[in-house]
């Protein structure tokens, strides 16, 4: 009897529950009870918690380590520019929650102060932190610029000499001078110039990679000729030439600035010549002065790609110029303290001022600045116009490239470099030789005001001379590169820019030049 209520009861309640559950549909109210409490969860406000040791890396210039400890709630991720002089790593901590992160900076060799962005990113979370370096420490020393200025005097160019070349080879009389002797650099000395630029080409005297090594008998004649200004007592400058000339040769600057394997391959030829020129002149004393490379450019004289590639082509030029620097200074011996000579792009006054940066040097105050200095071209090179000046007829002379034009070109290279202790030379100025007497005179006070200029402004101007006797269009010889003996006008001229550049007479001055105008 007591089984037969219980089972009716057992019965009665299952028939009750199942009514509950139809009538209120019991799954789907399970269902919006879990979409309630997951919508609760999603709509759930996560504040992050991050708080730092430190709020940015500081660095003095000799650079260093420096570490960020970070107490957070959620995980860090830290992205930063791409910046060549620190690297950054994460470090494991032994407390929960805490992530720490160490910047390395190299040392800053330059006098101005350098910063990188990093920004930290996480849940909710992004904040950016900085990197900053001090720059070095410099007392500027115009006067030392100045000085060597004086020391280098008057230069003159051994021009399509060693760097004359025909079909990728070089060839130190193809473009039509005799063989440089002795006598000429002594008959330079007796002359009065203190200086002497011996531009080489090495095309066709290097071997291919990965070595590429420069044939010997090439490297001994440079020797030799730099032996023989050594004797005379000049001091001297050579370099990379032609090798550069209008991107048609493997300095290309103007596919390497585009593509970064080609870039690279001109990188690893650079390091290995100037290595092996640097490490043949080792002990050689200061006299001697190394120039990474000429004018450098795309083909369009710096009116070309590198007016719109946003800056690649400049870029690629002081890459290559970090490249010389590093190659040379690594020799050792005279090598780790000797003047290197920097030049911009194209040897373009105002394009070095605005876009050259100067190499990183383990050694002091031992760059120089190297510009060309030819304005107005169609004056000074292409003897289009026979006059040049504030005297010249309208007619007669350029539509720009006066002695105000001079002045600024030069106040500016005086201001950016000079009044900083950074040496400034004119490795390339001239002007062709007249067929009147009149045009001469226009010539010879051209060159006058600008080595005046230059000496007033604290530069060495180098004249270019290429050889060529007669007159008008690239004829500038004023030394037969053999003998040493005067071509055309050459006595007169090579006084005139002596006298300029040496002669301390108060009462001698650029003004006083310029009064004295044709």
């Amino acid at each position: 009897m007591k089984n037969s209520i219980l089972a009716i009861l057992v019965i009665h309640t299952l028939s009750l529950m199942q009514n509950v559950m139809f009538k209120f549909n019991i799954p789907a109210i399970l269902a919006i009870c879990l979409l309630m409490a997951c919508n609760n969860k999603k709509n759930e406000t996560f504040t992050p918690e991050v708080t730092l040791s430190q709020n940015s890396f500081e660095f003095s210039p000799e650079g260093g380590e420096s570490s960020i400890s970070i107490a957070t709630n959620t995980p860090l991720e830290i992205e930063g520019d791409q910046a060549g002089w620190y690297s950054l790593s994460t470090n494991e901590s032994t407390e929960k929650n805490i992530q720490i992160f160490t910047v390395s900076a190299e040392p800053n060799n330059n006098a101005d102060p350098r910063q990188a962005k990093l920004t930290l990113l996480g849940r909710d979370y992004a904040r950016d932190i900085y990197i900053n370096q001090e720059g070095k420490s410099v007392i500027y020393k115009p006067e030392e610029a100045m000085a060597l200025a004086k020391k280098l005097g008057m230069g003159w160019n051994l021009g399509n000499q060693l760097d004359a070349h025909a079909n990728e080879m070089a060839n130190e009389t193809i473009w039509g001078n005799q063989a440089a002797t002795q006598t000429t650099f002594d008959k330079l000395a007796e002359a009065g110039f203190a200086s002497v630029r011996i531009p080489i080409t090495w095309l066709g005297k290097v071997e291919p990679a990965p070595d590429y090594t420069i044939d010997s008998n090439w490297l001994n004649r440079v020797a030799e000729v730099v032996g023989y200004a050594e004797n005379a007592g000049l001091n001297v400058i050579i370099n990379i030439h032609h090798d550069g000339g209008d991107s048609k040769h493997w300095l290309n600057i103007k596919d390497a600035a585009l593509d970064p394997q080609v870039n690279r391959a001109v990188k690893a030829q650079l390091a290995a010549m100037w290595t092996q020129i640097a490490e043949k002149f080792k002990d050689k004393g200061d006299f001697l002065i190394f120039e990474s490379l000429n004018e450098v450019h795309d083909g369009k004289w710096g009116y070309g790609a590198n007016l719109n590639d946003g800056g690649k082509q400049y870029a690629t030029l002081n890459g290559w110029n970090q490249v010389f620097v590093d190659a040379v200074r690594a020799t050792g011996a005279n090598n780790s303290n000797r003047y290197l000579g920097i030049p911009g792009y194209v040897t373009n006054s105002k394009l070095t001022i605005d876009h050259m940066v100067l190499p990183v040097d383990p050694a002091e105050n031992r760059l120089m600045v190297s510009v060309h200095y030819y304005d107005p071209h169609k004056f000074t090179l292409e003897d289009e116009f026979k006059e040049w000046g504030h005297s010249a007829s309208a007619d007669k002379k350029a539509d720009y490239g006066d002695e105000d034009f001079l002045k600024d070109i030069f106040g500016k290279l005086k201001t950016k470099y000079i009044d900083k202790g950074i040496p400034v030379y004119i490795g390339e100025t001239g002007c062709v030789h007249r067929d009147t007497e009149r045009a001469e005179d226009f010539r010879k006070y051209y060159l006058e005001y600008i080595c005046k200029a230059a000496r007033e402004y604290g530069m060495a101007p180098f004249y270019w001379d290429n050889g060529a006797t007669g007159a008008g269009r690239e004829c500038s010889g004023i030394i037969n590169h053999s003998t040493g003996e005067f071509i055309n006008n050459g006595g007169d001229i090579a006084a005139i820019m002596v006298n300029a550049i040496t002669n301390d007479d108060p009462a001698y001055t650029l003004e006083s030049v310029y009064n004295r105008a044709p």
